[in-house]
């Protein structure tokens, strides 16, 4: 990896930590160049601004979510047991960060959405796309499911937009309530919201 790669990722990992921890809004670009030990030039010489950083932040993310998502989603099994195995990742992965740090960070998508939503609509419609992939992934395991007659539900894109709802709106409380358990009903709801046998 080249140094002017090396600055690239230093800023990118500075970026996502300090959003994370504080939000976007309050950032400044002189605060992540010295979190990442850059100066204020390289922040430029790669990001035309703020914004254009925050969607860099926002894909590189979504690119290892993917991955993540994919590799439960599509593995061998049931559909509805991968199902499940995508809560408890999601959980467990909380539980890492607030293990590692002694908060819940809650999902990087939905904290941007709730900030930036009405104030910038390139990230806006960059995270309906991400949204509308994860309910693009799921839909196509509950169809699967339903396949095999092991879910009663009709509107499998409403179900899975549902299930893509409830998983955000459960690590939204999790990091408000700072406490991981707040995931653990997912599966029961779930398999209710589904009409599971």
């Amino acid at each position: 990896m080249g140094r002017t790669s090396d600055a690239k990722q230093k800023i990118l990992g500075a970026a996502r930590s300090l959003i994370e921890g504080r939000g976007y809004s309050a950032l400044g670009v002189a605060e992540i160049c010295k979190a990442a030990g850059v100066p204020k030039g390289s922040f430029y010489y790669f990001f035309e601004s703020k914004e254009s950083l925050a969607l860099a932040v926002v894909d590189e993310h979504w690119t290892a979510q993917r991955r993540d998502w994919a590799r439960v989603l599509e593995a061998d099994g049931e559909p509805l047991q991968r199902l499940r195995g995508l809560f408890e990742e999601t959980q467990a992965g909380q539980r890492a960060v607030q293990e590692g740090c002694g908060t819940v960070s809650g999902c990087l998508f939905g904290n941007l959405t709730l900030e930036l939503s009405n104030q910038t609509e390139a990230v806006r419609r960059r995270l309906q796309e991400i949204f509308d992939a994860q309910v693009d992934m799921v839909e196509t395991v509950v169809k699967e499911a339903r396949e095999r007659g092991d879910v009663t539900v009709v509107d499998t894109r409403e179900a899975a937009r549902a299930v893509v709802a409830q998983l955000e709106g459960q690590v939204m409380f999790a990091k408000l309530y700072n406490s991981t358990e707040r995931l653990t009903p997912l599966w029961n709801n779930c398999l209710a919201l589904l009409g599971a046998h």
